[in-house]
């Protein structure tokens, strides 16, 4: 999460329903809870207070626009959203209200700036916040409330609560830091559960992290994060879901924050809040940005392919971690550690290989010698390797068209291990987010900057 200090939003918030701007009328038949001969606004502002199903088609986003409590605001697939730049645009859906973008691999859904192709830049609008009314370590009253402008409540009691849809989404050029401490990201879940679908979704140069997630119980399929500012997946205030399939690949030369891909805390302040941050991660790819002889000339802060801290408890299993500046895997504060020597946090069978040697590392070398991290991390079925390019994956550093895919010699294709793991994990011998289907294909798009919307 970054410190840096931008501009508070100037969204205009409406208390109106849906405001009009342009618009064309169709009869929807009373498909997906809107009326026959209803409106369809062509530009989302203000207030959603009842059901909406958006045609295939173009559509803005202008200032912050909300969700309400019983509404559910659905995008059919091939809608393409431009959020309005000039006033700091983001989606809000609160809790009890629903967000259904359930696209299709050759009909994805995007949400992108308004700017013309060439233009387009990281911090464009605020990307997507879901508040939803599962649990958090937070007091639920009063009950927390959504960063970056927003100052929306979440999380509750419902492990299972549904919030809607998320498949075969793109999130492109989001993220604001919107006051110290207080951010927009590409997708931010808060306290969003169980009930949620998200499946095939990626963000792409955001200015914030690529995925935050608030608390909450949501579960998470095939995700991507390509080219974030600050973090790729974020967990924070006792989130414990399941994630399993996930990329991300750095294209920051010049991070202002210590930007990493897996970062991780049980609350700001490290207390022993409960329940505690526990993420259960399978089969993750990571690639950071530094090549075979260190960072090279970019410059990027990017230092930690997973960073564990403040009192958090993780399990990643699986994963392929390569290319970071410092450590694939660290751990860091005292309490973070112990748990991990207890055994209530687990790293297994993963592939380690940062620029940085031993690949590994504690910010208490006295309460966890780097020689006793290797023997547990050995022992729990974890590969260490010389450098980024002994993974042997086919062409994962290549920023306009990635292959994840792990070449024939790969170690990447065996190895897993998914003992103690619930039903949610899909199992196989390969690890990371790869094995010989590239699930990227065809709704995944590695060059937005330059794409006609």
């Amino acid at each position: 999460m970054k410190k840096l200090i931008i501009a508070a939003f100037s969204a205009v918030l409406m208390t109106a329903c849906v405001k009009v701007d342009f618009n064309e009328t169709i009869n929807q038949g009373g498909g997906g809870g809107t009326n026959p001969g209803d409106t369809i606004p062509a530009v989302l502002t203000g207030r959603i207070d009842r059901n909406l199903t958006l045609p295939k088609g173009k559509y803005r986003l202008r200032g912050f626009v909300y969700v309400g409590n019983g509404a559910t605001l659905t995008f059919a697939p091939g809608c393409v959203v431009l959020a309005v730049t000039s006033e700091k645009s983001a989606l809000i859906i609160e809790q009890g209200g629903k967000l259904v973008a359930d696209g299709v691999p050759n009909d994805p859904i995007v949400f992108t700036s308004d700017k013309p192709k060439g233009q387009r830049r990281e911090f464009d609008w605020g990307g997507i916040s879901i508040c939803g009314l599962a649990p958090t370590n937070r007091p639920l009253v009063p009950a927390p409330i959504t960063e970056g402008g927003s100052n929306r409540p979440y999380g509750g009691t419902a492990a299972g609560d549904n919030s809607g849809i998320l498949r075969y989404v793109r999130v492109e050029f989001a993220g604001v830091t919107a006051e110290n401490n207080s951010e927009l990201n590409g997708i931010t879940f808060y306290g969003v559960g169980a009930g949620t679908i998200v499946e095939n979704v990626m963000t792409s140069y955001c200015g914030d992290d690529g995925f935050e997630f608030f608390g909450g119980t949501v579960n998470c399929k095939n995700l991507i994060s390509f080219a974030s500012g600050d973090d790729d997946f974020d967990f924070d205030f006792g989130y414990n879901g399941q994630i399993q399939f996930a990329v991300s690949l750095r294209d920051k030369y010049s991070d202002d924050d210590d930007a990493n891909q897996i970062e991780c805390d049980n609350d700001a302040s490290g207390t022993a809040a409960t329940p505690f941050t526990r993420p259960v991660l399978s089969n993750f790819t990571l690639i950071g940005p530094a090549d075979t002889s260190g960072i090279g000339t970019n410059g990027s802060r990017h230092r930690f392919g997973n960073r564990w801290r403040r009192n958090t408890r993780f399990e990643i299993r699986n994963s392929v971690i390569i290319g970071q500046r410092d450590f694939a895997f660290y751990v860091e504060n005292d309490p973070t550690i112990d748990a991990f020597v207890l055994g209530e946090s687990v790293a297994r069978n993963n592939i380690l290989g940062s620029f940085r040697q031993p690949t590994y590392g504690s910010s208490n070398n006295a309460r966890l010698p780097v020689d006793s991290m290797m023997r547990v991390l050995t022992r729990t079925g974890n590969s260490f390797i010389a450098n980024r390019d002994s993974a042997y994956l086919t062409s994962a550093f290549n920023l306009n068209n990635p292959n994840f895919l792990p070449a024939a010699n790969s170690p990447a294709l065996t190895g897993a291990n998914y003992t103690g793991l619930s039903a949610f994990f899909a199992t196989g011998t390969f690890r990371g987010a790869f094995g010989t289907v590239n699930w990227t294909a065809p709704w995944a798009n590695w060059n937005p900057q330059n794409t006609d919307y």
